[in-house]
């Protein structure tokens, strides 16, 4: 029987060329070796204040960025979290034995926080423990996290550890997944920050849908490091983030990415790199373009009822295990 893993995105903002190339696309290689369930997370979306129309929109629009970028639901389960009840009913069962201190020593909820946690939306506080019960209910083997999730995923190390303690052998306890190269993009105007899709300055993320112009003047105002080399350099982190993008857009070899530069300005750098982006986006871009609405409704409903009969089984064995029913 194939390993478990989940993994999901939320339906906010744009998703960028960082989102590609360090999440979706190792989601799409490892449906070969597991059994995916990719989700897409708005509940967690709300943790902060959206536009509902809006969010249903991105809701379905992300559905089509999975399936635009490999996901094939033959292989994978996809679907919306909200579609899936059991995901909140035990989130409220793991937020009874989890500490307040530890979700206060939760590094995003201080970041999202921006300084004023006593005004924040308890959910921004209490999320992490709906993304332990996400991972949870599928008795999933392993997630696909970034660098900036990792500590999220020990909490649900935790929470099933102290749930398999106190009420009997019950949840998996997930490993995490977290590719060598590229896991984290940075920002084409500060490479001291990964780029992220909320970024006040659209010129530090490629989104996934930009056009061939936008890419381009988007890679020609990218910061560069003093000094002439183009090589991975630490103590020079715009170029080697730089070239980091263009050997994962490529495949080409670490050592191939510095020769193949070698001599040249960053002007003719910048430029092939946007044009590597550009085609490598365009075929991804026409499959988002063909997806249609009423395929898509039978897609994530297929997928929620694959979801629930997991889910729920799990769930069933948690409220026996805790006198619920």
């Amino acid at each position: 029987m194939k390993k478990r893993i989940f993994s999901g995105a939320q339906p906010t903002g744009e998703l960028h060329i960082g989102n590609y190339l360090g999440a979706l696309k190792n989601w799409v290689a490892l449906q070969d070796e597991y059994e995916p369930f990719y989700c897409i997370v708005n509940l967690h979306a709300i943790t902060l204040p959206q536009d509902p129309k809006m969010l249903r929109k991105k809701t379905l629009d992300l559905a089509r960025i999975y399936l635009a970028a490999g996901i094939d639901p033959e292989r994978s389960t996809i679907f919306i979290q909200s579609d899936v009840p059991e995901h909140v009913e035990l989130t409220w069962i793991l937020s009874c034995i989890a500490r307040m201190g530890e979700l206060e020593r939760m590094t995003q909820f201080k970041d999202k926080g921006k300084g004023n946690t006593e005004r924040a939306g308890v959910g921004l506080f209490t999320y992490p423990i709906l993304m332990a019960s996400d991972i949870l209910l599928y008795q999933t083997d392993l997630v696909p996290v970034g660098q900036d999730q990792k500590q999220h995923l020990e909490l649900c190390r935790d929470l099933a550890e102290r749930f398999n303690r106190d009420f009997g052998e019950t949840f998996k306890l997930p490993d995490p997944y977290i590719p060598k190269a590229g896991a984290s993009i940075k920002s084409l105007q500060d490479p001291a920050k990964k780029m992220s899709k909320s970024d006040n300055n659209p010129n530090a993320s490629i989104f996934l849908l930009d056009d061939a112009d936008t890419i381009t003047k988007k890679f020609k105002r990218a910061v560069t490091d003093s000094g002439t080399e183009i090589t991975f350099d630490d103590s020079r982190p715009a170029i080697a983030n730089l070239l980091t993008i263009y050997q994962l857009l490529t495949g080409k070899t670490s050592d191939e990415c510095v020769a193949h530069f070698e001599g040249n300005g960053y002007g003719q750098f910048k430029t092939e790199i946007a044009d590597a982006a550009i085609e490598y986006l365009r075929p991804f871009q026409e499959r988002v373009k063909q997806c249609d609405d009423a395929s898509l409704e039978a897609i994530l409903k297929s997928g929620a009822e694959k979801a629930r009969s997991i889910a729920s089984v799990t769930l069933a064995d948690v409220y026996e295990k805790t006198g619920i029913r």
